[in-house]
């Protein structure tokens, strides 16, 4: 865990957290920040928000990433189209069986050296390797598991086989219309990498547990973004 430097900025740890949190936890344009910021007595430009955002939102989603536990043994693979400046492009993500997002990645192709790139990624992050991984029929997949040899542990099935990752899909989705679309690939990974880890705390399944249940999960979630955005002495 690393503490976050907040220095040289005008506005005090408490409201950046704030305005970051905000963004990143609701489906929220940056002018929408600024307003309920307003509404506060805080006066901030929608840039200087988007400037927080770029700077302390990675800077926090790694924090994040340290503090979590191990992934589950079952990983969940799967890709949609995004449009980016005119360009179609693969926004390729894994989530475990719990609704984790492991990693997204935004890339230009939907090949074999896509799917190996994103398995490379997965397997040297999370430091092993699962008892299986469920996919969907693309033919990409099993030629990429050839080659980390993990045939094996390869489950490519129907398509209600992997809902979980297909429903993951939905909040970026929702993002992506808010924000208008992406505006560069680079944009698009900065965002869906720190969106994602902060989405992995405060994804509570609500419909799936008692309110009391809810009211505990709220409480770690809070506590644990606190400790992740926390500001260095």
């Amino acid at each position: 865990m690393k503490p976050i430097s907040y220095k040289r900025h005008r506005f005090p740890p408490d409201t950046i957290r704030l305005a970051v949190w905000l963004y990143f936890r609701f489906t929220t344009s940056l002018r929408d920040v600024e307003e309920m910021l307003a509404e506060r007595g805080i006066d901030v430009t929608y840039e200087t928000v988007r400037c927080w955002a770029n700077k302390f939102g990675t800077a926090i989603a790694a924090n994040i990433r340290r503090r979590r536990g191990p992934a589950d043994n079952v990983w969940h693979l799967d890709e949609m189209v995004v449009r980016i400046n005119g360009k179609r492009m693969y926004m390729w993500r894994a989530v475990d069986k719990e609704g984790e997002v492991l990693d997204v990645l935004v890339q230009k192709r939907r090949n074999k050296k896509a799917a190996l790139k994103l398995m490379k990624k997965l397997l040297k992050n999370q430091g092993f390797v699962p008892d299986e991984i469920v996919t969907d029929g693309l033919a990409s997949y099993p030629a990429a598991m050839k080659v980390i040899g993990c045939q094996k542990r390869h489950k490519p099935g129907r398509l209600r086989d992997n809902n979980r990752v297909e429903n993951s899909h939905l909040p970026v989705r929702r993002r992506e219309r808010k924000m208008q679309r992406f505006k560069s690939q680079g944009q698009a990974q900065r965002f869906v990498s720190t969106h994602s880890a902060i989405y992995n705390i405060f994804n509570t399944e609500r419909h799936l547990i008692s309110r009391k249940t809810l009211r505990t999960y709220r409480s770690a979630a809070m506590a644990e973004w606190n400790a992740a955005s926390a500001a260095a002495a």
